[in-house]
Order: structure tokens, then C-alpha cells, then sequence
């Protein structure tokens, strides 16, 4: 029941150390945080929200019907996701009509249940660069006109709306101002834009880079690339896979200590096979295999990742991030960037109880979304 109250005891994050607190949850909200007088061994952490995300357990966002979104979303509660946005990679009209009507179908069918809750959708790669096109299939990609290449795009009746574009495209930066105004969430990636376009597109509204390093123009000493301005930009923020193959960990270390942990949100930026081990799976219309966690489509490159944020939140642990800087780039940063802050992505008082309950070897044991647990 929504309304039913309860006590966790445990440890939160609290600086570079964790503090003993009883957590009551009411109305599916956190009603109070008060000091333990014990030692318990339970540690919480705020639900982990994936803004990246292609799909899990055998489903693919792009061809998925509500039915099978759900699954995905009980499927990343068990590993610690109370919030995550679907996301398209380029296709045809006809297949994003279908996927956001499965989107919407889902979101209609989520409310109240302790799974993670789809917050909207993420359009990747629609308006992009083919020299940075990665794994997604250029033939789709599209030229920014007019407005009328926006609305052509299918939305779910609310939510979030994000898009990952590159601002060196034709129309890229007139594409950034119509993201704003049309209150989507833009972020650049899959690009090779120079500084002056990448200072257009700053001061058109983009602030933050999508899966940092990959498929962008990296640093070099004279020349600044994509990732350089980056890091030396203020006020920009980016997300990053920690799996340990698309970004060596020790550049991990570096950038999110260059840039700081507040800036810095952890993805998944899972495929369709995450959850089911190594082998040869149908992805995106074409075979990627899974070998020892990397995936690889026919010409040899990685296809998305297999990993969760719980992973990930592991990952960027053992590079030496204490619990709360750790915390925060797997819920407070991303609800940040998707204006969610004030109901999720901390855990305080008249928040979502979206908490994680892990063991001392950060091992989940209990999820809770809205105060409701798996």
C-alpha cells in the first residue's frame, strides 16, 4: 500500500565517512531522518537513476512493447535503478512511432509499482555526426532544417525528453536553441565540433556531453577536441560509461577528478543482452557479440555496454571515490540534469523513498521506489 509507514535503519553517506540513522517512510516519502544510537552495518544509498539506457534482459527500447519495458524496469530495480530514461537510437519513422507508444503505454502502467519508474525518453544520435556515428546506423541519421524536423519526433504524453546531438551538423546549433525552447534536455555527443561550434552550441543552452571519450573528438595538447573543452569549460557536465572497456578506469579517475565528482554522472548505456552473459544476440538489426563483457557489432566496434549502474557505482568505487562522491554521480548528478532534484536523487526529508539498502561489501539486499520494495 502507498500509504503504509516504515523504518529503515542503516548508514548514509555523509562526507568521506557514513553516519547511523532510522529513515520512516511515509506516503511514500521520506517523513524523517533521525541519528541511530547503534552501529548498524546496513548501508543506503539514494535509488540510482540511468539516463542511458538501450535496453536488458533480451529487450531492445527500440522494438520493445509496454509489456516488455516493464520487464526491464522490475529487471533494473533488483539492481538498484528506481528511475531511467529509454533510449532510441536512430531508426525509421514508423519504429519510432511504436517505441514511444510503448514508452507511454509503460509509464501509464508504472505508477505505485516498486519498479524502476521510466521517466521519459532519450532520443540518441537522431541529429549526428556519421564520422562519430559509433554503432548507430548513420543511414537514419538527419539534417536539422527547420522546426518541423523536431516535431516530427514522436513524445510520450510527459515526462522527461533528452537528445543527444552534434552541434557541427547542418542546422546543429539553430537544433540547440529549438531544444531548449522546446524544453528537451540537450546534450552533445557523437561529434566532432571544433571550440567556436562547441562555444555556439554553450551559448545556445548545451551543458552537458553524452558517454564521455567515446565516439567524440578526444584531447590532444594542441588542440583542445571535444573532451578538452570539456573538461576546461565551466558549467559543463558529463555523463560516462564505468564499465572498464569503453574508458580505461585510471581515465575515469582523471577526468572525474578533473572535472569533480558534481559534475560527473555514471550511465549504463546497456543493450539488449545485459543480464545474460556472453554469446551472439540480434541487436539493432544486426549480430553483436558478448565476449568476457564486450560487446562488438561486425566491424569490430563496441555496440553498448552490459552493465548496470550498480556496476558501474562498484567501478568508480575501487578507483578510490568515497561513498557520497560515488552517490552522487549515480543519483544526485542525473536528477540534476533531468530537473528531478527536488523529488529524488538524495536522500532528505518530503523526498521519494527511492533507496537502495546494500551490505557492507555494497552487495544489494532491499529496493525501495516510493517507499514500496521489490
Amino acid at each position: 500500500m502507498l500509504n503504509q509507514q516504515l523504518t529503515i535503519e542503516g548508514r548514509i553517506p555523509d562526507g568521506d565517512q557514513t553516519k547511523a540513522v532510522v529513515i520512516e517512510i511515509a506516503m511514500g516519502l521520506i517523513a524523517s531522518i533521525s541519528d541511530h544510537d547503534g552501529e548498524p552495518e546496513e548501508l543506503i544509498l539514494p535509488g540510482f537513476i540511468d539516463i542511458h539506457n538501450h535496453g536488458a534482459i533480451g529487450v531492445d527500447i527500440n522494438a520493445a512493447n509496454a509489456d516488455q519495458l516493464l520487464k526491464v524496469s522490475r529487471f533494473l530495480a533488483t539492481n538498484g535503478v528506481t528511475g531511467w530514461l529509454p533510449t532510441i537510437v536512430p531508426d525509421s519513422p514508423e519504429n519510432y512511432r511504436k517505441a514511444i507508444e510503448a514508452i507511454d503505454a509503460a509509464m501509464s502502467a508504472q505508477p505505485g509499482e516498486p519498479i524502476a519508474q521510466i521517466l521519459g525518453v532519450h532520443y540518441e544520435g537522431v541529429f549526428a555526426n556519421a564520422s562519430m556515428c559509433g554503432a548507430l546506423h548513420e543511414e537514419y541519421f538527419r539534417e536539422f532544417t527547420s522546426i518541423d524536423e523536431l516535431h516530427s519526433l514522436p513524445l510520450p504524453a510527459s515526462g522527461i525528453r533528452m537528445m543527444t546531438f552534434a552541434p557541427e551538423i547542418k542546422g546543429g546549433v539553430a537544433l540547440t536553441r529549438a531544444l531548449v525552447e522546446e524544453r528537451w534536455i540537450p546534450s552533445i555527443g557523437h561529434t566532432d565540433a571544433d571550440t567556436a561550434v562547441l562555444e555556439s552550441a554553450f551559448s545556445a543552452g548545451a551543458r552537458h556531453l553524452t558517454h564521455f571519450f567515446n565516439a567524440m573528438k578526444g584531447l590532444h595538447h594542441r588542440n583542445l577536441g571535444v573532451v578538452g573543452w570539456a573538461l576546461t569549460k565551466k558549467n559543463t557536465t558529463f555523463d560516462i560509461i564505468a564499465d572498464g572497456i569503453h574508458v580505461h578506469p585510471s581515465i575515469i579517475r582523471l577526468a572525474v577528478s578533473s572535472k569533480g565528482p558534481g559534475s560527473v554522472s555514471l550511465i549504463s548505456d546497456s543493450i539488449a543482452p545485459t543480464g545474460l552473459g556472453d554469446g551472439e544476440y540480434e541487436v539493432w538489426g544486426e549480430r553483436i557479440s558478448v565476449a568476457n563483457g564486450r560487446t562488438s557489432n561486425s566491424s569490430g566496434s563496441i555496440a553498448g555496454s552490459v552493465i548496470t549502474i550498480d556496476d558501474a557505482f562498484k567501478n568508480v568505487r575501487l578507483l578510490g571515490f568515497s561513498l557520497l562522491e560515488t552517490s552522487q554521480m549515480t543519483s544526485r548528478n542525473p536528477s540534476r540534469l533531468l530537473g528531478l532534484n527536488d523529488s529524488v536523487g538524495t536522500i532528505e526529508v518530503g523526498k521519494r523513498a527511492d533507496l537502495v539498502v546494500c551490505n557492507a561489501d555494497l552487495e544489494i539486499e532491499k529496493v525501495f521506489v516510493g517507499g514500496r520494495s521489490l
